[in-house]
C-alpha cells in the first residue's frame, strides 16, 4: 500500500479519497501503484518534478523556450548517416502544404459533423498503400510501426487460436520489446534465425500462431529466404507476417506477392519528417479475408451509398468490430494519433507514383551498395555479410582497438552522424536517396583517419 497521502485536486474529481476508493474498489485492486507494476523500476521517477520557477509572463516564457529550442542543431542529410527504422528521406513541398490545411491538421478522428473531407483522404492514402503493398485492405494508421507489428500479430493469434509465434532474424530490440510486452500473457515468442531449417523446427510442434519475418531486417538486409519461411508457416497452419520498409516496395517484391497474410510496418519513409526521432504511423495490409478484416482493431474506410441514388460517399467499414463501437469490450484499444500522418503517406505517394517509388528504391540500393564497398576499402574495416544485398541500413566491423562507440563519439566531432553502435565492435550506418557519392566518400575519409 502506497504511503502517500492523497491529495484532492479541484479539476480531478477521482483524485477525492472516497472517489479513488470506489474506482479501486470496482476494479478489484488495492493501491494506484498496481497499475504500473509492469514499469521497470529504472524507468519510474520517485522524487518530484525539477520544474523551474513559474515564469511571469507570455514574454518571458517565449524567451525561455526560444533558448531551450535555439540548442537543437539541424545536421544536413550529407552528413547523417543514422537510420534503423527513422530516416532522412526528401519530403516534397506538397506534402507539408496538404497536411497544414486546417481541416485536416485540427480534425479529431474525422468524424462527418466535423469534416466530410478526411475520411476521403484517408481512403485514398488506403488504396494508395494497397497498391504499394499488393494487398486489398489497409488500415487507419495505428501509432508507429511497433504497434502495427505487435497488433498483427496479435490479429494472428486471434484468427488461428493458436498461441506460439515464430520470430525470424534480426529485430530491432525496441520493436521487439514492444511485440514482447504487448503479447505478454497471451502469446509465447519463439525467436529464430533467419535459416528455413531453424523456422522449421520451431513449427514441428504444429501450434504456431504465425511466422513474424522481415523483407529486410534490423540490419538491412534483404532476406532471400523469405518465400521459404512463407511457405513453411502455411504448412503447418500459421498465418505469415512480415515487416517491411515501405519506401523499399518500389524494388523489391512485396510480401503479400510472395504469400504474407499481413504485411505491417512504419510509414514514416513516405513523406514523414524525422521530427527529432518522432514522425511515425503503423501500417497493417492483408487480403480480403473476413476472417482477417473481422479482427482490424482499427478503422477501416470504404465507398458508402448516400440518400441520394446513384450518389456514394465515405465511411467506416465494419464499425461494429472497433473499439470506439465496443469501448472496452473492443479486441484492442487503438486512437487517432497517427491519422494525419496517414494522410501525408498518402499524398507522397500520390506524387511519386510507380515510375518516382523505382526510382527512389533504386538509387537508395546503389548508394547502399556504394556506401559498402567504399567503407570495406578502408583499413580497420570489414562488411560482415559482405555478399548480402542490403537496403538503406548496414553494419560494418571494427577491427581495430577502438570501440564503435569511440568511433561514433570521434565521427560527430566531426559532424558526421553515424556508426551508430550495434556491438562493442559493430558500427551501423544507413544511406538514402539524399546521399551523394561525396557524401560517402567524406564519410569513408573521416572513418580512414579515425580508425587507424
Amino acid at each position: 500500500m502506497s504511503t502517500r497521502v492523497p491529495r484532492t485536486h479541484p479539476y480531478i474529481p477521482n483524485s477525492a479519497p472516497e472517489v479513488r476508493r470506489a474506482m479501486l474498489a470496482a476494479v478489484g485492486a488495492q493501491d494506484v501503484e498496481e497499475f504500473y507494476a509492469d514499469i521497470p523500476a529504472a524507468l519510474r521517477l520517485d522524487r518530484p518534478l525539477r520544474l523551474p520557477e513559474p515564469l511571469g509572463s507570455e514574454a518571458r516564457l517565449v524567451a525561455h523556450m526560444e533558448e531551450l529550442l535555439s540548442r537543437n542543431t539541424v545536421v544536413p542529410p550529407g552528413r547523417s548517416f543514422l537510420g534503423a527504422g527513422c530516416y532522412r528521406h526528401h519530403v516534397p513541398a506538397v506534402v507539408d502544404e496538404i497536411v497544414n490545411r486546417s481541416e485536416f491538421l485540427t480534425a479529431y478522428a474525422g468524424e462527418p459533423y466535423e469534416d466530410h473531407g478526411r475520411f476521403q483522404a484517408l481512403w485514398e492514402y488506403q488504396s494508395l498503400m494497397a497498391e504499394l503493398l499488393a494487398v486489398e485492405v489497409v488500415n487507419v494508421p495505428t501509432y508507429d510501426g511497433f504497434q502495427a507489428a505487435a497488433t498483427a500479430l496479435r490479429m494472428a493469434g486471434r484468427a488461428t487460436g493458436r498461441r506460439r509465434l515464430v520470430l525470424v532474424g534480426a529485430i530491432d530490440p525496441d520493436r521487439l520489446s514492444r511485440i514482447r510486452d504487448y503479447v505478454r500473457g497471451v502469446h509465447e515468442l519463439v525467436p529464430v534465425p533467419a535459416d528455413p531449417a531453424a523456422v522449421r523446427a520451431a513449427l514441428a510442434e504444429g501450434d504456431a500462431a504465425a511466422v513474424y519475418a522481415q523483407l529486410t531486417d534490423h540490419c538491412g538486409r534483404v532476406d532471400q529466404e523469405l518465400p521459404q519461411y512463407i511457405e513453411l508457416a502455411h504448412r503447418s497452419g500459421a498465418l505469415a507476417v512480415v515487416h517491411v520498409n515501405p519506401i523499399s516496395l518500389g524494388v523489391l517484391t512485396p510480401p503479400a506477392e510472395l504469400g504474407a497474410d499481413l504485411t505491417c510496418g512504419d510509414l514514416q519513409p513516405l513523406g514523414i519528417h524525422p521530427s527529432f526521432g518522432g514522425g511515425n504511423a503503423g501500417f497493417i495490409g492483408s487480403p480480403d479475408d473476413e476472417r482477417l478484416v473481422s479482427e482490424y482493431p482499427s478503422r477501416l474506410f470504404g465507398l458508402a451509398p448516400t440518400d441520394v441514388p446513384g450518389e456514394y460517399g465515405f465511411g467506416d467499414v465494419a464499425y461494429e468490430r472497433t473499439s470506439f463501437a465496443l469501448r472496452e469490450e473492443g479486441k484492442e484499444w487503438v486512437g487517432t494519433a497517427a491519422a494525419l500522418h496517414g494522410i501525408a503517406a498518402g499524398v507522397y505517394l500520390a506524387l511519386m507514383g510507380p515510375h518516382g517509388m523505382r526510382e527512389i528504391g533504386g538509387t537508395i540500393l546503389a548508394n547502399t551498395a556504394y556506401a559498402r564497398q567504399r567503407l570495406d576499402r578502408v583499413p580497420g574495416v570489414e562488411l560482415p555479410d559482405p555478399e548480402a544485398v542490403h537496403f538503406a541500413d548496414f553494419t560494418v566491423r571494427y577491427t581495430g582497438e577502438r570501440t564503435a562507440a569511440e568511433i561514433a563519439e570521434a565521427l560527430l566531432a566531426l559532424g558526421l552522424h553515424g556508426g551508430t553502435p550495434a556491438g562493442t565492435h559493430e558500427g551501423r550506418y544507413c544511406v538514402t536517396e539524399l546521399h551523394t557519392r561525396a557524401d560517402i566518400d567524406r564519410l569513408a575519409d573521416a572513418l580512414e583517419e579515425i580508425v587507424k
